[in-house]
């Protein structure tokens, strides 16, 4: 018996919402939207406000710190190898100079161009030019010395911006610090933390013993019950244990105590001075001594001074000194008004497209899903930002410039799949969608383009503007225009 041929079942077809809620386009969308929602409003920790999203200082309150970094960089011609230019001129100059590159050296410290210029030409080189600033290398090391002392103030919402030129060369760097006032603000950024412990020799004359360098480990600020003072522990690695015992047996701090106190700076300023306990001179007398306490004084004054010693000690001093440049705060009532200043603004601007985009096409239809898909995209790149970056008034003018060119692009869809107002074939509908997909697709190619520089050259909240726009832009190519023309398909063959 002849069999008869197996009939191939036809694909169903769905069409409206059956289809939207089984397209991968749209799923991807209302996934990320609902990620994104319980990114920005899951409560999470001990959060303050009714959201997970991080605030700048414009919106929080709070202070900024611009630093001038007190070090040059010159550029020179020679034969011979930069290195030993570098050597010569540590010598000649009495400050550390370091090789950036095969003509430049860095140095620590500021000199008269004409100083420069001498070092330069007693190493054997030919001097091309000097100005103010430090190499990479320096510049990154100072963003994370810096970084190391704000996190201990016990706040997230913190930005280290070093501001460098065309050149290579970082002039400045700013730190901005939401919810932290100036004057403490200052006091840990603001300066260099170069901890020394010096020993006092004969008369007023004291004698360099160690730096900070060669603290190991640092305690937590701690009160005497018996006297209530305030006081830091540390530990020093086995070097600076040794100089210390060397420095206080020759000094005579070690039989005569009283006669030679231990001197403890920070930035050429004392903050700590006292002789030699008589059970510490023993010790030390004998053998190296690695634990070493600093007293600050008593009450909030002597606590605060013990935290900001701490801070320094942990972090470490600035390879380079440092000196504010410009300084400025915002108050947290001001940032708070800012902030409602923002919701507003967003809301008018929504609310504009919306009229915008009805009075073009009146039909109510086709502008919600326009409206509607221009709040997920800001809604996804809101859930982004609770993880990579703080909202300033910059990174709220990117948001609305995103909310912009997105319905503008989501026009050009529209308009692109409309052909005098009727609807197309299926095939030609996607390859009209295609078209209008690729007109955005180069648009937006160029914008990133214009945005990158913003990026690398790392200038300050601009960064922040650039940031938001290159991620709503990649957000609307990739996910919710695609997910927009497949349901603007959907409505039109419905509508038809």
């Amino acid at each position: 018996m002849k069999k008869q041929p197996v009939q191939k079942r036809e694909k169903k077809e769905y069409h409206g919402v059956a289809a939207l809620i089984r397209d991968p386009q749209v799923i991807i969308a209302a996934i990320l939207v609902l990620a994104a929602l319980v990114a920005i409003f899951a409560p999470v920790g001990d959060r303050e406000g009714i959201t997970n999203l991080q605030f700048g200082l414009d919106l929080e309150g709070g202070s900024w710190i611009q630093l001038e970094f007190q070090a040059d960089v010159v550029t020179v011609q020679t034969p011979v190898d930069i290195n030993a230019v570098a050597k010569s001129m540590s010598n000649t100059l009495d400050c550390t100079v370091i090789p950036i590159d095969l003509g430049k050296v860095e140095i620590d410290k500021k000199f008269t161009e004409a100083e420069l210029k001498s070092a330069v030409e007693k190493a054997g080189a030919v001097f091309i030019g000097s100005e103010p600033g430090v190499g990479e290398d320096t510049a990154d090391s100072v963003k994370r010395i810096l970084e190391s002392k704000v996190n201990s103030l016990g706040t997230s919402d913190v930005k280290v911006n070093v501001l460098t030129n065309l050149n290579g060369v970082a002039q400045y760097v700013r730190v901005e610090l939401a919810g932290v006032d100036m004057q403490e603000a200052q006091e840990i950024v603001g300066k260099q933390g170069l901890f020394e412990i010096r020993v006092q020799s004969v008369g007023d004359s004291t004698e360099h013993v160690l730096y900070g360098d060669s603290v190991v480990s640092v305690q937590t600020p701690m009160m005497d019950p018996a006297t209530g003072v305030w006081g830091v522990g540390f530990t020093l690695d086995d070097a600076g244990a040794l100089a210390l015992q060397k420095a206080c047996i020759e000094t005579g701090a070690t039989k005569n105590p009283a006669s030679h106190p231990i001197n403890m700076y920070l930035d050429s300023e004392m903050v700590y001075s006292a002789p030699l306990s008589y059970e510490l001179a023993v010790s030390i007398a004998k053998h190296p001594v690695n634990q070493l306490s600093a007293s600050t004084g008593v009450g909030d004054e002597g606590k605060k001074q013990a935290q900001e010693l701490e801070v320094h000690l942990r972090a470490g001093a600035l390879p380079v000194e440092v000196e504010i440049a410009g300084s400025g705060s915002t108050s947290a009532a001001l940032g708070d008004y800012f902030k409602i200043i923002c919701i507003i603004a967003g809301i008018a601007a929504l609310a504009a497209v919306a009229l915008t985009v009805y009075l073009r096409y009146r039909v109510a239809a086709i502008v919600l899903p326009m409206v509607l898909t221009n709040v997920a995209e800001i809604v996804i790149l809101l859930g982004i930002a609770v993880f990579i970056q703080q909202l300033d008034l910059a990174a709220i003018a990117a948001l609305i410039a995103v909310l912009g060119t997105g319905i503008d692009q989501l026009v050009i869809i529209t308009d692109e799949v409309m052909h005098e107002g009727r609807v197309p074939s299926k095939v030609l509908y996607l390859k009209r969608l295609k078209r209008a997909l690729l007109i955005i697709m180069t648009s937006a190619a160029t914008v990133i383009i214009a945005m990158f520089p913003l990026i690398i050259m790392d200038l300050s909240t601009l960064k922040g503007f650039a940031i938001i726009n290159i991620l709503g832009i990649l957000i609307g190519v990739l996910i919710t225009r695609p997910a927009y023309g497949r349901i603007v398909m959907e409505i039109l063959s419905k509508k038809n």
